[in-house]
This record gives C-alpha cells, structure tokens and sequence, in this order.
C-alpha cells in the first residue's frame, strides 16, 4: 500500500475558508477550488449550471456557505 505522506510529520487539517483575492461575488467558488485544488471556473461552471438545473438550489447552497463561512 503507498502512502501518499512520506515524511513522518502529521499533517495539519485543512481549513475552507474564502477566497477573498480572486472572488466574483463573495469568492465560495474560489474558495472550494482552492480547498479541492482544482481551477475556480470548474466550480463556478458547476454552480451556474446547478443553479440553472437544479432549479435555483445551488443558490441557496451557495448563499449558506458564503454565510456560514464569514
């Protein structure tokens, strides 16, 4: 089995939190992709199409994180 931490330091939690340099509206996108390292318009793509699809959900998803995160 491979372990992915090498060293023998615990690693610390990661902690979400906003992203409030590269933010478009209150930076929950920006922030989600830097949590699950991954590019900030591939969550903001899937936001929109969720709020389009999903029929307005993602946008109080979205509006909970932004306030519960601050």
């Amino acid at each position: 089995m491979s372990d992915l931490n090498m060293s023998n330091e615990p690693q610390t939690p990661r902690k979400f939190h906003l992203d409030r340099g590269d933010k478009l509206i209150g930076g929950v996108c920006s922030g989600i992709a830097n949590y699950v390292n991954v590019d900030p318009l591939l969550v903001r793509l899937v936001f929109a199409v969720g709020a389009v699809a999903g029929f307005g959900s993602f946008i109080v998803i979205y509006l909970l994180i932004w306030l519960l995160a601050n």
